[in-house]
């Protein structure tokens, strides 16, 4: 039940992501190469500011997942990340089917913890190849 559930919130997001436009900084011409994204216009007659036809669409609360798929992978998995194995049981334990692995954690200790995830059945979003994998050991 809970998967179907999920299978079709997740229907639902693909949905609303088709629906939502870009989001566009209409001063970004402005700005020469620096500011690209999202910015809220301010402006005393900024046509975006006061939503004129011709103009595009600000962000709203309208545009926003459903609450129970909010910050879920796109896989349909909860996921933290971990630095330990220690970090691993407790997500294990706490329900998270998928982690990433910090990027401030080493190749030694990346290989255990792979090795860790994939004894526990935790999926990894970010394993190290298999090449780099042998090398280590």
């Amino acid at each position: 039940m809970r998967e179907e559930k999920s299978a079709r919130l997740r229907f639902l997001r693909r949905k609303i992501r088709r629906r939502k436009p870009r989001f566009i900084n209409l001063a970004r011409w402005w700005h020469d190469g620096s500011v690209k994204s999202w910015r809220r216009p301010r402006g005393i007659d900024n046509k975006q500011r006061l939503r004129l036809k011709s103009r595009p669409r600000l962000p709203g609360v309208g545009y926003k997942n459903p609450e129970a798929i909010r910050g879920l992978h796109p896989s349909g998995f909860r996921w933290t990340i971990v630095h330990n194995v220690g970090e691993l049981r407790k997500a294990k334990e706490e329900g998270y089917g998928m982690v990433y692995i910090g990027a401030t954690v080493g190749k030694r200790k990346r290989v255990v913890l792979q090795k860790a995830a994939e004894e526990m059945g935790v999926r990894i979003a970010n394993p190290i190849e298999a090449r780099v994998r042998e090398e280590v050991e």
